[in-house]
């Protein structure tokens, strides 16, 4: 009885590993935008580990973010990419809903008044998401 505890205590601390790997944001060192979306992101109930790396157009590549698609910082919550200034709600939402396909979000650019990036003024901004061929769809206007 000992042993099969202790396997399964072990193997719930694996499955808490693996989730946590999965709520991984990573941004160009020293960015103060990224650090303030992550706080907007922790209101909605997000703990994300922050990584900087100076190597984001790599990372963005390996994942499959489009070109056009690519925002500020990158993050990997739940086997979804979201990349850029994406408001938490959307990211609940497309977690929520695991459109058919969609293995991304993106606010792309640093467009002001997204979260993070709060200002004296806000700027309309499309939200869009994506499949791993690339594809790219519109999702919302903000």
């Amino acid at each position: 009885m000992k042993i099969k505890n202790t396997i399964i205590t072990v193997l719930f601390m694996l499955l808490s590993l693996v989730i946590h790997a999965q709520n991984q944001m990573f941004k160009t060192p020293g960015c103060m935008c990224c650090d303030r979306w992550v706080d907007h992101m922790k209101i909605y109930g997000f703990d994300l580990e922050i990584i900087p790396s100076s190597k984001m157009n790599q990372l963005k590549e390996e994942l499959g973010v489009p070109d056009e698609l690519r925002g500020c910082h990158t993050t990997v919550i739940d086997g979804i990419i979201v990349e850029g200034h994406v408001p938490a709600d959307l990211v609940v939402k497309i977690l929520k809903d695991r459109p058919d396909g969609i293995v991304g979000i993106s606010v792309p650019g640093m467009p002001m008044g997204s979260p993070g990036m709060e200002g004296a003024f806000k700027d309309e901004y499309a939200v869009m998401v994506f499949d791993s061929k690339g594809k790219v769809q519109f999702y919302e206007m903000r």
